[in-house]
């Protein structure tokens, strides 16, 4: 499949069973396929109840946290994850799921979602930096429970297709010290985007992208269903003197695990990268470090990894 129908594939618009787009060869099925439910992991909660929220000031961003807060930040830290949505759908909404099992192992985790009267629209990169920076002014604001128990030092941003996109782009923002790249990867620019110049053709990054980041690299994919799994791996071979992790799933096509109960699989994965990254938990670590790590003695999974110790 050309790599500018998988671009334009993952830049689909999907709200619900609305497509606003829909580029020839990529059918709504093969955007939608996930992971059979029946036998798979399910999501596992970390410690916290979450509560969800709007962002106090910010009516286009939604808040998933720790709803007692108490711990932060003396016996815990509450590191930052913005999510960027598939299709660059401005709904996080949709995955409250996968969100809120990431926010039960102690995380600020920010989403876009739509604004009464505004116009339809994708989301962006800017979207996604104006959720770090909300973070940063609500850890100030006098009357914020928030204030002072956020950690503004570790900030994450992960997205799933479109989202994946948002999230190499926001890699290069110092803030920003890990990335995670679901079902999602770089393109070498098409000629018609190299001619239109910087903000011309695909939305997806390309390679230039990749030099900018400056932290751990999470890649994660379906198996052959998954019509990003060419771009995804790709993406990590493109990956220079950085620490990077790949794991493709099989079985599981391009929405994977991320709208089964909790997040599934997928949300596990996100979770334990985040607390062995932010957190120094060294059992989260193991799903990825090591011959004998998690994902790699597991049969549904092919990994790969560098410069990971």
């Amino acid at each position: 499949m050309p790599k500018t129908i998988l671009a334009a594939a993952s830049a689909l618009l999907i709200s619900g069973s609305v497509v606003l787009a829909q580029p020839a060869g990529i059918t709504p099925e093969m955007i939608s396929r996930s992971l059979p439910l029946e036998g798979a992991p399910l999501a596992v909660p970390g410690p916290y109840k979450v509560t969800s929220e709007g962002a106090f000031g910010s009516p286009g961003l939604h808040v998933y946290r720790p709803e007692a807060l108490e711990a932060f930040p003396k016996k815990d830290s509450l590191p930052v994850m913005v999510w960027g949505n598939g299709g660059c759908a401005i709904d996080s909404t949709r995955y409250g799921g996968f969100l809120t099992t990431i926010a039960s192992h102690g995380f600020l985790v920010l989403g876009t979602v739509p604004e009464t009267g505004a116009a339809r629209r994708q989301e962006t990169a800017d979207d996604v930096r104006a959720a770090i920076d909300w973070a940063a002014k609500e850890n100030a604001r006098t009357d914020s429970p928030l204030k002072g128990k956020i950690a503004l030092d570790k900030a994450a941003v992960m997205g799933q297709s479109c989202g994946g996109f948002l999230s190499i782009v926001l890699g290069a923002d110092a803030r920003v010290k890990t990335i995670g790249v679901f079902n999602s990867g770089v393109q070498d620019a098409a000629p018609a985007a190299q001619a239109k110049g910087k903000g011309g053709g695909s939305p997806q990054p390309t390679p230039d992208a990749l030099p900018k980041l400056h932290g751990p690299v999470l890649i994660i994919n379906g198996g052959e269903p998954d019509f990003m799994l060419a771009a995804s791996s790709a993406t990590f071979d493109k990956i220079d003197k950085l620490p990077a992790f790949y794991g493709s799933r099989h079985n599981a096509g391009h929405t994977a695990t991320v709208f089964h109960p909790g997040g599934g699989e997928f949300a596990n994965v996100a979770s334990n990268w985040l607390s062995w990254t932010f957190k120094g938990d060294k059992k989260a670590g193991q799903m990825f470090v090591g011959k004998n790590c998690g994902l790699c003695t597991n049969s549904n999974w092919d990994v790969r990894s560098k410069g990971i110790k």
